[in-house]
């Protein structure tokens, strides 16, 4: 496999690290005199995230690591890809969903999980599946899964104080309402920001794993036409099984909102535009 490091994402994340670490530094001075007696939490919050990713992912989401006798064939996908991506076979988890997804979750390379749902199971060829399990792959290929963890801790806690800020000021209103209003207004600008950071890099990083699947198995038309299925099917599932999940979006191969403000919003490029891209990529690896 001829991978080429891409370093267009790797200077999207080292950008995206440097401006959320000015961000934790700000915060944290705004935040510590009003809220200093759960800054212990937080960092204990912080150390579970990092270290224990995958595991946390995997619950959120009702998922099951599975073993070989259980899902030989997914087993034996998984493990042909990681050899030909020169990457540690992940641990493998299914969600039984009818929602058609997947996501990679880990740290690093060595404590990388990828999991898929019964429903994309159900919904994809043979091709069609390897295509999306090398793109998770791809995706742990370039560590940006840990980024994205890492980046979107700052803002469950900025928008935990944004929310509830006002019920644990702690102490005398009155005498502290100055330092409340101070802290919220500035978790206010630190969620909105690493939203922003977040979005921006995980729409790239989207880009760059389907480049990197199509590296992995020199088919770009077997992720194509997954990202066509997955996307058609999106539609029949029930609103109450989408919501459920939503919060999983920026890990999915495909995210499960629609609209126009979730599009302008959204952690992903277009499913047409990343279609086009393949499609280009077929071309050229055709022509090469």
């Amino acid at each position: 496999m001829d991978w080429k490091p891409d370093w267009g994402l790797r200077g999207r994340m080292a950008l995206t690290m440097f401006l959320l670490f000015a961000l934790y530094i700000v915060f944290i001075a705004v935040i510590a005199r009003t809220y200093a007696v759960f800054l212990p939490l937080v960092a204990v919050f912080m150390f579970a995230q990092f270290f224990f990713s995958d595991k946390l992912a995997l619950y959120s989401m009702g998922a099951k690591e599975v073993s070989e006798e259980e899902y030989p064939q997914l087993h034996a996908t998984i493990g042909r890809l990681s050899q030909q991506a020169d990457l540690p076979k992940p641990k493998v988890a299914v969600v039984d969903s009818r929602v058609p997804n997947a996501f990679a979750t880990g740290r690093s390379q060595k404590k990388a999980a990828v999991c898929v749902t019964t429903g994309i199971l159900r919904t994809l060829d043979d091709d069609e599946l390897e295509g999306v399990l090398a793109h998770e792959l791809a995706h742990v290929k370039n560590r940006d899964v840990m980024v994205m963890t890492i980046a979107s801790f700052l803002s469950t806690v900025a928008f935990m104080i944004v929310r509830w800020g006002f019920w644990f000021g702690g102490g005398n209103r009155d005498r502290q309402g100055g330092g409340v209003l101070a802290a919220i207004a500035a978790s206010l600008v630190v969620w909105i920001v690493s939203y922003l950071l977040i979005r921006a890099l995980s729409r790239y990083r989207e880009y760059a794993a389907d480049r990197g699947a199509a590296v992995i198995t020199g088919r770009p038309s077997a992720l194509a036409s997954a990202l066509m299925k997955i996307s058609g099917r999106m539609d029949q599932v029930p609103q109450d099984d989408l919501r459920e999940q939503s919060e999983m979006n920026a890990f999915f191969i495909i995210p499960i909102k629609s609209g126009i403000i979730s599009r302008l919003f959204s952690t992903h490029p277009s499913t047409e535009n990343r279609i086009e891209r393949l499609r280009q990529l077929e071309r050229e690896m055709e022509t090469a």
